[in-house]
C-alpha cells in the first residue's frame, strides 16, 4: 500500500502516537455495521467536504483496494457538488483521476 513520505515520517518519529492512531482508525471502523467499501466511500466524501488531496488520493486508493469501481467513486464525489461547491468537487474528481490513471496504468 502506498503511504506518502510525511505520512511515514511522522511514523517513525512518533510512533507512539501513530499507533494509537491508526488503533482508534481500527476501533472506528470495527464499531459498526457498515462494509468496508461503503466506509470507504463515505470518509472519500468527507476527504472531499475537507478539500483534502491527500485524504481525496488516499480513501480513492482505499476504496479501489475493495472492490468499489471508478463510476462508484466518481458519484461518490460527484454528490458534493451541491454541498461544497463545483470548484471543490472539480478539484477532488482531478485528485481521484490522478490515483484511477496510476491503478489504470499498473493493470
Amino acid at each position: 500500500m502506498y503511504l506518502p513520505a510525511k505520512y511515514q515520517e511522522f511514523a517513525q518519529q512518533y510512533p507512539e502516537i501513530f499507533n494509537l492512531y491508526k488503533e482508534l482508525g481500527t476501533k472506528v471502523r470495527e464499531s459498526g455495521p457498515l462494509d468496508e467499501s461503503t466506509q470507504n466511500l463515505i470518509k472519500l466524501g468527507i476527504a472531499v467536504g475537507t478539500n483534502s488531496r491527500g485524504a481525496v488520493m488516499s480513501h480513492t486508493r482505499k476504496a479501489l483496494d475493495t472492490g468499489t469501481t471508478k463510476d462508484e467513486i466518481c458519484h461518490a464525489i460527484m454528490l458534493s457538488l451541491s454541498t461544497t461547491g463545483f470548484p471543490n468537487m472539480i478539484a477532488a474528481l482531478n485528485w481521484a483521476n490522478e490515483v484511477l490513471e496510476k491503478a489504470r496504468n499498473k493493470k
